[in-house]
């Protein structure tokens, strides 16, 4: 038999983790995507993309983006909680930032809301995220995300700012 299996389903890069877990918001903050002084995103419908342990990661609308500022990609990452990742670059004045831009066209379904959203690699771009007293949630580059906090579940509050 090829393949690993957890019963009678493969496994897809490595055997999903019971204690992750992908949450997916529809948000109104402003975000704002910079390399250098060139606004490369800018927008008012992104959706966050919460997974424990990791960093909020905000997916925007296509079009939002300057799509004519990017190139197609043939890099691919795998995900067991989210699919197939297809990236692209960007290229900006005499700037080229390889794969700093991808989407899940056919995500898994915990991940169907950010179907075909682009994501920048936050970490290699200038990412602003406008908060208001009306959303006061997570930073642009939160450590990472806890569901909830003990106590909150019933409340249906998320845990920010993170304790501890």
């Amino acid at each position: 038999m090829d393949g690993v299996f957890e019963e009678d389903e493969e496994v897809f890069v490595h055997p999903r983790d019971p204690y992750t877990r992908i949450d997916v918001l529809r948000s109104s903050r402003h975000v704002r995507v910079r390399v250098g002084d060139v606004v490369v995103a800018d927008s008012t419908r992104p959706r966050m993309l919460c997974e424990s342990g990791l960093p909020v990661r905000y997916y925007l609308p296509r079009q939002d983006v300057r799509h004519e500022l990017l190139e197609p990609s043939y890099t691919t990452t795998r995900c067991p909680y989210k699919g197939i990742a297809h990236y692209w670059s960007l290229r900006v004045e005499d700037r080229f930032e390889r794969d700093i831009v991808w989407t899940y066209p056919e995500p898994f379904h915990d991940a169907e809301a950010v179907r075909g959203l682009l994501c920048f690699v936050d970490e290699r771009v200038a990412l602003e995220v406008t908060h208001d007293a009306q959303h006061p949630g997570p930073p642009a580059r939160a450590e990472t995300w806890t569901p909830f906090r003990r106590g909150d579940a019933a409340a249906g509050t998320a845990a920010w700012p993170p304790s501890g």
